[in-house]
This record gives structure tokens, sequence and C-alpha cells, in this order.
């Protein structure tokens, strides 16, 4: 799973994990949490829980091709086999090469705080609001080289309510991502052969 900050879609993934019982039922496993930023507080927390972590600081990498090539070789040591069947953004706040999207075509999934097709990239609340948009959620879908433009897996949707903020929608929003994320992430391990 890769994170850049808090971690908290992670905390949600790996909460189902344990109370859906993911190891038994689908042979599946939280194999380990990665991030870019040295002080992403997720990563703390994902010690705290005895799994693996790893660091991969993109800013101390000449370019994006040298970032995502350690990335690769560090999401692969998680899996004893080198490939994770299933690769998590959760919070992850880099745009990703199509070389990186290529090499785990299928297995990355991210969550976006927007309806997508709605408001791809940074600031959709805001974004949102401005619009007058009367509905917000979020929207777990296939990662692709174009950014938050690949397969539709999940979506929650959420009314603006009166006296919205762009940081009240978020919290909002961001109770429906702990929801949504971890379901899609099961129906896809379900729907594995």
């Amino acid at each position: 799973m890769l994170i850049s900050g808090t971690g908290s879609n992670m905390q949600a993934l790996v909460r189902a994990s344990q109370q859906q019982h993911w190891q038994q039922r689908f042979g599946a496993r939280i194999a380990g949490v990665l991030s870019n930023k040295a002080q992403a507080g997720g990563l703390a927390w994902a010690q705290a829980q005895g799994l693996p972590t790893a660091l991969v600081e993109h800013s101390a990498y000449p370019n994006r091709a040298a970032f995502e090539a350690e990335l690769t070789q560090a999401i692969a040591r998680f899996d004893p086999h080198g490939r994770p069947d299933l690769v998590l953004l959760a919070g992850f706040m880099r745009i990703l090469g199509p070389d990186f999207v290529q090499h785990h075509a299928g297995r990355l999934l991210n969550i976006h705080p927007s309806l997508l097709p709605a408001f791809p990239g940074l600031h959709t609340h805001q974004r949102a609001l401005e619009m007058g948009c009367r509905f917000v959620g979020a929207t777990v879908h296939h990662v692709t080289a174009e950014v938050d433009c690949g397969q539709i897996l999940e979506q929650a949707v959420l009314p603006v309510l009166p006296g919205d903020t762009p940081e009240s929608l978020a919290a909002r929003v961001l109770t429906q991502e702990h929801l949504i994320y971890p379901r899609a992430v099961e129906r896809w391990l379900a729907a594995q052969p």
C-alpha cells in the first residue's frame, strides 16, 4: 500500500482486512506500507500494527523514472514472489508515469475524493463548490496512465449541504472513502480465480 500522509484510508483497509478475514477468505494480506515522505504519520501507525514499511523519498531521485524504478523494486520486496497481486494507492500524492502504471496494470487501485469523471486531480472540493455541485463523493478506480481516468469500481455520493466549505466536504467525503475502498478491494479479491 502506498501513502504520503496520515494514511487514514490505509488504516481503514488494514482494519477491514482483519475484520473481514481477507487472509482466511481470499489468501490476501496487507504485505506492507510504503511512503514517499519520511514524515508520513501512516508509517508509524503501520509499524505499530506490525506491518513491514518502506520509505522511497521521491526528492532523493534525479527524475521520475529513477524514483519509480526504486518504487517498483521496493513494492516487489514486500512479496515473496516479487509481484504483489494488488497495489493500493491510499493518499499517495504522486502522479505515476506510464511505465510504472503498465508494470502494475490491472493490479493498481486508487481512491479519489470526487465523483469521477468529474474533478480529476487536486482541489476537488473547492472546484465542486465553485461549480455549484449539489452532490459530491468519492471514487475507487483502476489506475491508468491518464490521471483519475481508470475504470470505476465503487462510488459514494453525498449531498452538498448549505454552508459547506471545502474542509467540511473533505471531512464528510473521507468517512465514505473509508467505507468504499475496503468494499471495492473485497469485491476485487472475491472476483479473482
